[in-house]
């Protein structure tokens, strides 16, 4: 029996017939109001910028829950990557509260 497909988490969304009508002072005011727009940003937020080059990788085994795993496929492809992304996460917690950690 087949199954339905799940949309591609990387498939571009945009409607560019609708942006490209939209005149640019419209798109230039929806740009500046978009906190995640780099351009945005202030001088002090960039003064605190990091640049660098991401830490190593490490390939390891390691086993987990079937469940777990699951979760994080239904994502699609870079599943591995936002494992990681949480790990991450949780270490960067635990170091603030206890750098011994």
């Amino acid at each position: 029996m087949p199954t339905a497909k799940r949309p591609d988490p990387n498939r571009d969304r945009t409607d560019w017939a609708h942006l490209r009508a939209m005149p640019d002072d419209e798109v230039e005011r929806i740009a500046a109001a978009d906190t995640d727009n780099p351009a945005t940003a202030s001088d002090d937020e960039w003064a605190e910028a990091f640049v660098g080059l991401p830490p190593a990788r490490v390939s390891v085994h390691a086993t987990f829950d079937g469940d777990v795993v699951a979760f994080f496929k239904r994502g699609g492809k870079g599943y591995q990557s936002r494992m990681n992304a949480v790990l991450r996460q949780y270490m960067e917690r635990r170091l603030s509260e206890d750098p011994k950690s």
